[in-house]
């Protein structure tokens, strides 16, 4: 059996260079070593500038997002808390990214099995949650 190194997230969309600077902003994630060439938006890319996380790559298509997406990010900011504490956290997380661009969908609340998460898109209506 393989052993896998690393793993890359590839997200579909219209706007590269914008959807890869929101994400840059949300993580501080950085430019790769290997930036793309300014005049071309079809693709870029950006990683973890302490090489933990994956990196993420952004490729444009023709077609526009029509469905919720399969596969989401989880952006864990409340890791360790619970109760109005928690969502303190979300919502304050939740209010630096409406201002890179993000729109909130809605608040879960804590259930008996989950702690409270708020559901989000990103600059071209990916879904990610704020966890």
């Amino acid at each position: 059996m393989a052993n896998v190194r690393q793993v890359q997230v590839t997200f579909d969309c219209a706007s590269p260079r914008a959807v890869a600077g929101f994400w840059k902003a949300v993580l501080g994630y950085v430019d790769p070593p290997t930036p793309p060439d300014a005049d071309d938006d079809s693709w870029a890319a950006c990683q973890d500038p302490g090489g933990v996380g994956p990196r993420l790559y952004f490729q444009r298509v023709p077609e526009p997002k029509t469905v919720k997406n399969r596969v989401h990010l989880d952006v864990r900011v409340g890791v360790g808390l619970s109760g109005d504490e928690r969502v303190a956290v979300l919502e304050a997380e939740g209010a630096r990214l409406e201002a890179l661009g993000a729109r909130r969908l809605h608040l879960l609340a804590a259930d008996d099995e989950n702690e409270a998460c708020l559901v989000m898109q990103d600059v071209e209506g990916n879904e990610f949650c704020l966890d």
